[in-house]
């Protein structure tokens, strides 16, 4: 879910970014990131997150606490699926810890729902792709190949600003709990 100028809470999963970032440039070189610590290939946590003016000291205070007390974990991807409007996606296993998070956000930040509220069911997972005339989920999985599986380990929480031509990491906080 992507408009101009707005905040996510994500976990980065470098395994993945040479494929998602190739993706990205594809279909949009604007939401290319130049910032060295901006991770396209990503879980959210929480987005769209606050807008620019809400993300105050207090809100960012919240959600270091919330990231020093969850523990860092291990997590696999290697099932890729399709949501109903096309979005192809791997998912991530275990999915509890992520939807945990999303959770203990989404209580502190009850005014920023997952996704804004579009999905009753909100479901961890990385996208890869969309469908089209040209892309399936088939032809992700052969072109997306060896990088799956991938033996992947949560450590961070970034707070990730999208914007064209602007997209960096705003604040990242380790997960320590």
């Amino acid at each position: 879910m992507r408009t101009p100028g707005h905040s996510v809470l994500q976990v980065p999963v470098a395994p993945l970014e040479a494929f998602v970032r190739a993706r990205h440039a594809h279909y949009d070189q604007a939401y290319v990131s130049g910032d060295p610590a901006f991770v396209h290939a990503h879980i959210t946590a929480l987005g769209p997150f606050l807008p620019a003016p809400s993300l105050t000291p207090a809100a960012l205070a919240e959600v270091a606490q919330i990231a020093s007390g969850t523990a860092p974990f291990n997590f696999t991807l290697e099932r890729i699926d399709t949501f109903p409007n096309g979005i192809v996606h791997v998912l991530p296993e275990p999915a509890a810890p992520f939807a945990e998070l999303t959770r203990r956000l989404w209580a502190a930040f009850p005014q920023c729902p997952p996704y804004a509220g579009a999905f009753d069911d909100v479901v961890p997972h990385l996208t890869l792709d969309a469908v089209s005339d040209d892309v399936s989920e088939a032809s992700t999985a052969r072109h997306v190949g060896a990088s799956l599986p991938a033996s992947c380990r949560a450590e961070e929480l970034q707070l990730a600003w999208y914007e064209p031509g602007s997209c960096r990491v705003l604040h990242s906080w380790p997960l320590t709990g």
